[in-house]
C-alpha cells in the first residue's frame, strides 16, 4: 500500500503506528489518505488565495468553503460506489447530462454573451451541466471501450468519437469553445490510454488542421476571434480586448522572485486586475507571492497529478484504469490551460484554477472526480 510506504518516513514508531492505523481506516472507508491530505492542503491554500483575490470578501470565501464541504462529502460518497455501478450507470449519465445541455439551449441563463447556466433552487442557484458532462464523459467512453478489444478497432474508435461529439456539439452551440475542447479531449485521451494508434492521433491532429479555416469563418463567434487574435497581439487594443492580458502579465511580472507580500498586490488590490477571483486569480498569487509562490503551488498540483496517476496504475480492471487515467491527465490540462492562458503563452478561454478560483460547480465536480479516482483504487481485491 501506498500509505505504509509513505509511512515508512516517519521517524519514531508511535508515529509510524498512528498513521498506519490512520491509513487503514481511510482504506477502510475507500479514501486514499496521501491523495485526500494533498487535496486539502491545495483547498486551503486555495481558500486563502481567493481572500486576497476577492478583495479581502469573507463572505466570498465562506461560499467557497461551503462548496468545498458540498464537494467533499460528494467525493465520500463517490469513492464508496464500487466501479461495477459506475459502469452501469454511465451511459444514462452521459444521456443526462445531454439532456441538461440541450435543456440550457432552450431555457438555460445567459451572461457575458454565452448561455451555460440551468437556474436551480437550493445552495446552488445556477448549475453548469457542462461540469457535469466534464465526469459523465469519459465515464461513458471509458464504458464503452471497456468491453472492447484493446487497440480499439476502427469501427470502435468511431463509434467512440460519435458518443464524444454529441455533448461537444451541445456545449460548442452556447457557445463555449474552450470547455467543448477540454472535454472532448478527456473522451480522447481514454481512447488514448486504450491504446489508439499514433497513425491515427496524427491522422486526426492533420484533419483538426486542415478543418482550421473552416472553424474559423463558419464556427467561432466573432468575440473567438477576437480572443486569438487577441492573443497573437493583445498590445493592439490596450484599453479593450487586449487589457486582461496585458494587466495580467503585468500582475506576474511585478511579483518577482519573492513577491510583494499577501495583500500588497497592487494590480489585484487597486481592481486593475479582472476576474481576479476566477480565471485570472493565479496571477494575484504570483504579484504577492512571487515566482516562489507560483511554484510551491504547481508543486501541490504536480504531487496531486502523480498520485493519481499511480492510482491509475494499481486499478485492477480496463475501466478502472481508462477512466483514473483520462480524468487525471484532463486535471493536469485543466491547470496548464488556465496557467498557459493567464501568462499569455495561450488565448483567454475561461478555464479556471482548479480547486483555487471561486466556483461551485466546478470545484464540486472536482472533488467528484477525485472520489472516482479513489473508488477505482480503493475497492481493488485484497490479495
Amino acid at each position: 500500500m501506498a500509505s505504509t510506504d509513505f509511512s515508512r518516513t516517519i521517524s519514531t514508531p508511535a508515529q509510524h503506528h498512528t498513521f498506519e492505523r490512520s491509513g487503514a481506516l481511510f482504506a477502510r472507508v475507500h479514501i486514499d489518505l496521501i491523495l485526500l491530505l494533498l487535496i486539502v492542503l491545495l483547498a486551503c491554500c486555495g481558500l486563502l488565495i481567493l481572500y486576497s483575490g476577492s478583495g479581502q470578501d469573507i463572505g466570498v470565501v465562506k461560499r467557497q468553503a461551503i462548496h468545498f464541504a458540498l464537494g467533499g462529502v460528494a467525493m465520500l460518497v463517490a469513492a464508496q460506489i464500487p466501479p461495477r455501478a459506475y459502469q452501469l450507470i454511465a451511459p444514462w449519465a452521459l444521456a443526462f447530462g445531454s439532456l441538461l445541455l440541450i435543456g440550457v439551449l432552450v431555457a438555460g441563463v445567459g451572461a457575458k454573451g454565452a448561455q451555460r447556466w440551468l437556474d436551480l433552487p437550493g445552495a446552488l442557484p445556477r448549475f453548469q451541466p457542462s461540469e457535469l458532462v466534464k465526469l459523465a464523459l469519459p465515464l461513458a467512453v471509458a464504458w464503452f471501450m471497456a468491453s472492447r478489444p484493446v487497440p480499439p478497432r476502427f469501427r470502435d474508435l468511431i463509434q467512440a468519437l460519435a458518443i464524444i461529439m454529441i455533448p461537444t456539439v451541445l456545449i460548442l452551440k452556447q457557445p463555449d469553445l474552450g470547455t467543448s475542447i477540454l472535454i472532448s479531449t478527456s473522451g480522447l485521451l481514454v481512447l488514448f490510454f486504450a491504446g489508439m494508434s499514433w497513425a491515427l492521433i496524427g491522422s486526426m491532429i492533420a484533419i483538426v488542421t486542415a478543418l482550421a479555416p473552416v472553424m474559423w469563418f463558419f464556427v467561432m463567434h466573432a468575440y473567438q476571434k477576437q480572443r486569438v487574435l487577441t492573443f497573437l497581439n493583445p498590445e493592439s487594443d490596450p484599453l479593450g480586448s487586449g487589457w486582461n492580458i496585458i494587466q495580467s502579465k503585468t500582475a506576474i511580472g511585478s511579483g518577482g522572485l519573492h513577491g510583494k507580500g499577501f495583500l500588497q498586490g497592487t494590480q489585484s488590490q487597486l481592481e486593475f486586475l479582472p476576474e481576479s477571483h476566477t480565471d485570472f486569480i493565479i496571477a494575484v498569487l504570483a504579484e504577492e507571492q512571487g515566482l516562489i509562490g507560483v511554484c510551491l503551488l504547481l508543486t501541490l498540483y504536480t504531487l496531486i497529478i502523480l498520485r493519481c496517476l499511480y492510482i491509475s496504475s494499481r486499478c485492477e480492471t480496463l475501466f478502472g484504469r481508462l477512466l483514473s487515467g483520462s480524468m487525471s491527465v484532463t486535471f493536469f490540462i485543466y491547470v496548464f490551460v488556465n496557467i498557459g492562458m493567464v501568462s499569455g503563452i495561450l488565448p483567454v478561454v475561461g478555464v479556471p484554477l482548479p480547486l483555487v478560483s471561486y466556483g461551485g460547480t466546478s470545484v464540486i465536480s472536482l472533488l467528484l472526480g477525485f472520489g472516482l479516482i479513489m473508488s477505482m483504487y480503493t475497492h481493488r481485491q485484497k490479495k
